[in-house]
């Protein structure tokens, strides 16, 4: 087989690099998958490369199943030697392994987004703190953040009382998870830098056995990924990663793009190729985003282009609500799939924020046609599987307590609240975990020698038969495997008569308990069974459960469609305040991960692409006019063909708008650049939110003007002079 058969001048350039650091950066559409799994071929056919020297890492389970597939027609038998895995998944197989040195059991339990929240309230019930000023959801995300930066609970400086009060939470709840042989997903990164930072004789092992490390996605890797990545390749210096600076559209979950300045910085000799050459769209869809991603300053350039012919223009469309919105996608649709000859599931419709479904959803329910709807409630996050995992969790690793809490009471056993409550922290005094707490419960109560405790006589008795009938699914779970341990849980629990109540409700959910003993039975054969079904379901991400649908409309967020491509694409709720978000608003930074976000969305497209926006859309309670996305200021008017309405002018002097089919001259036309700063250093200024400040600095910035301004309350802000509404103080 010619590994370089097929392949563009640039994509042969990439697979073919010496060895040494590289480059690739690479367009939506380009190929990039290709280049990297030829690429692992390529060193194990033609430069001699043992398979099990690569590591190839990467962003989702849905792409490291699609390398794999890959990878295993490239190499046949040779592709089982490979590590391919998401950052994740390799760190949890490295903890697995070695983690006894940092103090943790092999059969650690990886906590998910709930297990954190039921940690973090039994936290801020212990120090009397109040869940509305200390909202669980907003304190794990500082915690998120500082371990992203790898901050630990020690290294945590406060800048606030508040940020103080965080940094007590922060290191209760690191000795929390400790406590219960636990990690959440940012220890597994956090951890695995930890290890080999303080065992190098490790650190050496590792380097020794992964000599080509190969990064898919590499403008998604936060601060943690980018110093593991560094750890691994700082002798061989084989690092060999994919990017693309204008799909960096996650740093809310704190991956930087800067990462790649940073590559380029520390490994000066790494060649940089360019993809450009896109396999996907049209002509006409690539010159659009080029337009619109064009605007963004921080970017290499790159211009994208394709052996595809121009197709057909983009479809402008403004509806008059977010009601006709839904509806005019839906007769779309329709029309596509009776006159086009398109398919359903060729259909995707794409929005800023989960919010925007509801409307379109309805349109779909009232014209009778079936939908996909990913990021609603995942098959994973569903109460009975949770349940069901929780209690699998449990007898997999007994000192799981934020697994435990969530199934003590489920089906009820006489255990309230209050008796949870006074068990757990029990424990938290002596500092073990509730499992040993109940097992020296029990060698008081059989005892000649009461011991203190502080649970009522009524609670011992069904905290004890609890206890003795998790010891027996502890125990007998070890000559079973996976499927047989859920079963026999399902049968000691009488979970399907608690579930299967006899409504349809009931009846759906114990459906959904019998699809998840289908997906245990696929874990069986394997050895430790338990332990890789639960590893492999903690790693499950929302887009890796789109799978095999029926052949339906796909709605989902434009962070989602990040990977994905679909025939045709709706982009809906173009509208300033919406795309861009108003959360961007006077941040440079920000506006430009918006723009970013909008390219994302549009070169998810092969064929036809519409862009859709409301005259007027309710928030908050409250229907108001709109003002359309100045994304679409970007787009050439030759490449769209005008802007189509379907709504009639309303009566009402309040809704009239002009005619879309004249519009007037330079409507279209992005406003003219200020010729010189507005504000200079040392001006007063005020701003809405952040109050009274000086300006430090003011420059030109494309089409707008950038002020820099220091709040003493709020510390120096990037601004757009357009966007946050200065007002100097005379």
């Amino acid at each position: 087989m010619d590994l370089l058969e097929g392949l563009n001048p640039q994509q042969r350039q990439a697979v073919t690099c010496a060895e040494g650091p590289a480059l690739v950066l690479a367009g939506p559409g380009s190929g990039k998958t290709r280049v990297l799994t030829h690429r692992v071929a390529y060193l194990v056919r033609e430069v001699g490369v043992r398979a099990g020297n690569i590591l190839a890492v990467t962003f989702t389970n849905k792409a490291a199943r699609e390398m794999k597939a890959r990878l295993s027609h490239l190499l046949g038998a040779e592709c089982e030697a490979l590590t391919i895995g998401t950052f994740h998944a390799t760190c949890a197989r490295i903890l697995r392994r070695e983690g006894t040195l940092l103090g943790f059991a092999p059969s650690y339990t990886i906590y998910d987004d709930d297990d954190q929240q039921a940690v973090i309230k039994r936290i801020l019930k212990e120090m009397n703190l109040d869940d509305k000023a200390y909202r669980p959801g907003a304190v794990l995300s500082v915690i998120s953040k500082a371990k992203n930066d790898l901050i630990g609970p020690d290294e945590f400086v406060p800048k606030s009382y508040r940020e103080g009060v965080i940094a007590r939470i922060y290191l209760r709840y690191q000795q929390a998870l400790k406590e219960s042989n636990a990690m959440d997903f940012d220890d597994l990164l956090t951890n695995t830098v930890a290890l080999w930072q303080e065992f190098p004789d490790v650190l050496e092992r590792y380097r020794s056995r992964y000599r080509y490390v190969l990064v898919d996605e590499f403008q998604d890797t936060n601060a943690a990924q980018y110093v593991l990545l560094k750890q691994l390749a700082a002798q061989h210096r084989n690092l060999f990663v994919v990017a693309d600076e204008d799909q960096s559209i996650y740093s809310w979950r704190g991956a930087d793009f800067r990462n790649i300045q940073r590559f380029r910085e520390d490994f000066p000799e790494a060649p940089t190729i360019l993809l450009e050459q896109n396999y996907r769209s049209t002509q006409t869809i690539l010159d659009a985003a080029n337009a619109v991603i064009s605007r963004n300053t921080r970017r290499t350039p790159k211009r994208l282009v394709t052996e595809r012919d121009r197709g057909t223009p983009l479809v402008v469309h403004e509806a008059y609500d977010e009601q006709e919105e839904g509806q005019y996608v839906v007769r779309e649709i329709q029309r596509l799939v009776g006159e086009e000859g398109f398919r359903p599931g060729d259909c995707a419709v794409m929005y800023r924020t989960n919010a925007q479904s509801r409307a379109v959803e309805e349109a779909f329910v009232r014209a009778g046609m079936r939908y996909k709807l990913v990021g609603a409630t995942r098959f994973y996050q569903r109460r009975e599987i949770k349940d069901a995992l929780a209690y699998l969790r449990i007898v997999y690793n007994p000192a799981d307590s934020a697994s435990l809490s969530r199934v003590i009471n489920v089906p009820p056993r006489g255990l309230g609240p209050q008796t949870a409550e006074a068990l757990f922290a029990w424990a938290g005094e002596q500092g073990i975990s509730v499992w040993e707490a109940l097992h020296r419960l029990r060698q008081a109560e059989q005892g000649d020698e009461p011991m203190a405790h502080p649970l009522s006589a009524r609670a011992v008795k069904p905290l004890l038969a609890f206890l003795a009938q998790w010891e027996s699914l502890v125990e007998e779970s070890k000559s079973l495997d996976v499927a047989s341990i859920l079963q026999l849980v399902l049968e000691r629990t009488d979970y399907q008569a608690y579930l299967n109540d006899g409504t349809e409700e009931g009846r759906d959910r114990w459906d959904n308990v019998m699809e998840l003993l289908n997906v245990a039975s696929q874990y069986a054969s394997m050895e430790n069974s338990l332990g890789v079904f639960l590893q492999e379901v903690s790693l499950v991400a929302d887009v890796d459960e789109l799978g095999d649908q029926p052949d339906t409309p796909v709605l989902l967020t434009l962070h989602m469609a990040k990977g994905l491509e679909f025939p045709v694409v709706f982009i809906i709720g173009l509208e300033e305040g919406i795309l861009p978000h108003s959360r961007s608003s006077g941040s440079p930074e920000e506006l430009e991960e918006e723009r970013r976000l909008f390219y994302v969305g549009m070169t998810r497209a092969k064929d036809h692409l519409y862009l859709v926006h409301a005259f007027r859309r309710a928030s908050y309670g409250r229907s108001a006019p709109s003002q359309k996305s100045r994304f679409l200021r970007d787009i050439p008017h030759h490449l769209t063909g005008g802007e189509r309405r379907t709504w009639p002018t309303r009566p009402s002097a309040a809704l009239r708008v002009e005619p879309v089919a004249a519009p007037k001259p330079r409507e279209d036309a992005r406003p003219a650049p200020p010729s010189a700063p507005t504000f200079a250093p040392g001006d007063r200024v005020v701003h809405p939110k952040f109050g009274v400040g000086t300006v430090v600095e003011s420059r030109i910035v494309s089409d707008d003007e950038q002020v820099t301004v220091a709040f003493p309350s709020n510390g120096t802000k990037k601004l757009l002079a357009r966007l946050a509404k200065l007002e100097k103080v005379r």
